[in-house]
């Protein structure tokens, strides 16, 4: 299939300033590499087909370039964009982490490259993270009993929603989750739109994904976490039902709620106490709440 120009990425204006080495960026004086001609970058590789495989937005963008096991392939920017980047380029550096020199592109062609995303003039193209399995994360568990703190994880049924998933793993980084398990069939990859929703936790917070979510539920109680399934007409209130040191926060779509075997294969379904009009709450609300009351009672 042809590419039309609205799909290809950006192309960055012609240069012929030196490329800075792995340890010399931008701050030090030297400029940002360009791209060559064709649009292609100076080491001969053609630019990406997809956008999806790119991180964009500072938080997002600055975490990722902070993350040792985060491999980047290009750091594309903007002249304002580089300046929220140099300090990170900076610190990577220092620290023995290698990254790409980045290329100054223009605006429009970052607008047009991402179909309007709010990337803050920053576009990192990358590879994904490798995620562990239930098994690590109930050996993990096990490690963290000797600090005498709770191990949460949250089980996504359902949830597709990219922002909603990056919000709930946002909150799951700031009350210090082990990881967000989502089913593999039907949830987002993580995108731009999903990081940057997640606001840099999805260098901080692995994605989990099963392939049979019950299953999953079953293997996260043999490790002894306790499953609490999130439900309106829950027979518990959610501070009742947080107990143990090991507890699965179970959260399913909103409308739909969780399916039935998913909440067979809870221990408790407690419920939000609410008052007001409004009796629901969205599901990334729900899941920060749920993750404050788990971290409150550790």
């Amino acid at each position: 299939m042809t590419r039309t120009p609205q799909n290809r990425p950006p192309r960055a204006a012609p240069s012929h300033a030196p490329r800075p080495t792995p340890h010399q960026g931008p701050h030090q004086g030297q400029r940002p590499d360009q791209r060559g001609p064709g649009g292609r970058a100076p080491d001969g590789r053609p630019p990406a087909r997809e956008p999806d495989r790119y991180l964009y937005g500072v938080h997002a963008a600055v975490a990722a370039i902070l993350n040792p096991e985060r491999e980047i392939t290009r750091v594309q920017c903007t002249e304002a964009g580089l300046a929220n980047l140099s300090d990170a380029l900076a610190q990577a550096a220092e620290a023995g982490i290698d990254r790409p020199a980045p290329e100054i592109v223009d605006r429009a062609l970052m607008d047009r490259f991402l179909k309007g995303a709010v990337h803050q003039g920053i576009a990192l193209e990358v590879k994904p993270l490798d995620a562990p399995d239930i098994d690590d994360l109930g050996r993990e568990a096990e490690l963290r009993e000797t600090t005498q703190k709770r191990s949460v994880v949250v089980v996504l049924d359902q949830v597709t929603d990219p922002h909603n998933i990056g919000a709930i793993l946002r909150s799951a980084a700031a009350f210090g989750a082990l990881a967000v398990i989502v089913t593999d069939r039907n949830t987002p990859e993580v995108t731009g739109v999903l990081a940057k929703a997640a606001s840099g936790a999805v260098e901080h917070v692995p994605l989990t994904r099963v392939k049979n979510l019950a299953r999953a539920l079953e293997s996260l109680g043999e490790w002894g976490f306790r499953r609490i399934g999130l439900a309106e007409e829950g027979e518990a209130t959610l501070a009742e039902a947080m107990q143990g040191d090991r507890v699965a926060l179970v959260l399913g779509a909103e409308g739909e709620g969780l399916r039935h075997l998913t909440r067979e294969t809870c221990d408790v379904l407690a419920r939000l106490s609410t008052q007001g009009p409004i009796g629901s709450l969205n599901v990334s609300n729900a899941a920060a709440i749920a993750l404050y009351e788990a971290a409150r009672g550790s």
